[in-house]
């Protein structure tokens, strides 16, 4: 069996932190980052000359981080052992021209980023984050993590049809949040958000800015067996994957090479130089090989041999709609990660995927669950079948079953985290 990675809770605490400090894709990236140099890894430019030699090393492209290790003496051919996930999450983003407003209001223009369960995001404090780039090609992180915008939604007494007729919310009208009062101010909220990162206004070029729930996550119920937060659907698994990589690098016993790929915009396609869809992994991968002495016959030695989790969230049975849900299947809180199955390939997962993970739980000592769509509602999709596809690997589906999947606020069981880590740690060790 896997040694453990902490306490159940432990690991908790500490996936609420994470959570907390990653406002936004480019704050998660960094995150990881910081993680991944106290454990000995090195950042690496994919513009630089890499070198064979064994040890951690990770590169950063916006908001997408991939990082491995080498095992001492690992031969070119070594297979690789992927967790891929996502930093990014259904929210709402700042449009290239963000200031507008109406009658005396002054509003953030914003665009409707991924699948948000639109109505989760009104009479909600909202913060706003990204990151601000910069004339000279620098980039500087933003984090306003307090009450600045609302989203306000009409009062029933203007809308008294509302709770029977059900909200109908347009998605251009409805949308914009107020953050104060007056005639709109042409570039006052850049002049704001560079102020607030401590740079000048003047050299802001671009930006990339979104607004996040302020509210922290918490522990819910009368046992605290639920945790409650924002992104969870993803950052519950880059952190957790994150977890397993520093926790088996320098293992002596690698036989594979261990390897953290964490996507941006797989909550819009993963169509992009960042996302699942574009060439960031396999160059990587295949770089690790060639500088080791590899040639194209070892890379594809190496691929043919490498296996893919792609780690994302899923959906538990909901008590108030198990209508909506498979009747034989039907993830519960605390019962272990879930194995993700679709046979019109809208997950990858298949019989070989499924032994291979379920023996890596068997060693770690973590049950498992199972999760099929009910056939009548066609399910969503994650990197899984696009990475098996691109690289031709082997890809496994899995997750931790959550409730409000897509709301600015999502339900998991308080001790999923930690045994997704668990499990995914057994994964990366072979």
């Amino acid at each position: 069996m896997s040694a453990q990675l902490y306490f159940d809770r432990e690991h908790t605490d500490d996936l609420a932190a994470f959570v907390a400090a990653g406002p936004s894709p480019y704050h998660v990236v960094a995150n990881v980052a910081e993680r991944l140099e106290k454990a000995g890894f090195t950042r690496l430019a994919e513009t630089d000359a890499w070198d064979g030699g064994s040890g951690g090393r990770y590169v950063v492209r916006g908001g997408a981080i991939i990082a491995w290790f080498v095992p001492e003496g690992a031969p070119p051919e070594t297979p690789f052992r992927i967790v891929g996930a996502h930093t990014d999450s259904p929210n709402l983003r700042v449009k290239p021209r963000p200031d507008s407003g109406a009658h005396g209001w002054r509003q953030v223009a914003v665009e409707i980023y991924g699948g948000p369960l639109l109505n989760s995001w009104l009479d909600r404090d909202l913060g706003l984050s990204g990151r601000l780039v910069l004339r000279d090609g620098g980039t500087r992180l933003l984090a306003v993590d307090r009450p600045l915008l609302r989203v306000p939604q009409l009062a029933i007494h203007l809308d008294r049809n509302v709770n029977e007729q059900g909200l109908v919310l347009d998605r251009q009208r409805h949308m914009q949040p107020v953050w104060g009062l007056g005639a709109v101010d042409e570039g006052g909220l850049i002049r704001f958000a560079a102020e607030q990162a401590g740079v000048e206004a003047s050299d802001v070029v671009g930006w990339d800015l979104m607004v996040h729930d302020v509210q922290p996550p918490a522990y819910l119920g009368r046992d605290q067996e639920f945790l409650a937060a924002a992104r969870l659907d993803n950052q519950l698994s880059v952190h957790a994957a994150t977890a397993a990589l520093t926790a088996v690098a320098g293992s002596p016993d690698l036989s594979y090479v261990p390897v953290l790929a964490a996507f941006d915009h797989e909550e819009n396609g993963s169509e992009s130089d960042t996302g699942a869809g574009g060439p960031l992994l396999g160059r990587v991968l295949e770089r690790s090989v060639f500088v080791r002495g590899g040639s194209y016959e070892d890379r594809a030695r190496a691929f043919a041999g490498t296996v893919c989790v792609s780690a994302d969230t899923g959906h538990g049975v909901h008590p108030n709609y198990a209508e909506r849900h498979d009747p034989t299947h039907r993830p519960m809180p605390g019962g272990g990660p879930i194995l993700k199955v679709n046979v019109n390939q809208r997950y990858a997962t298949d019989g070989a995927g499924r032994g291979i993970f379920a023996e890596a739980c068997d060693r770690a000592g973590v049950p498992l669950q199972e999760f099929v769509s009910n056939n009548a509602i066609p399910c969503g999709t994650t990197i899984g079948p696009i990475t098996a596809a691109r690289y031709g690997i082997t890809t496994v589906d899995v997750g931790v079953p959550i409730l409000s999947m897509h709301s600015a606020r999502e339900l998991c069981g308080a001790d999923d985290p930690f045994l997704l880590a668990n499990a995914l740690k057994a994964v990366l060790e072979g």
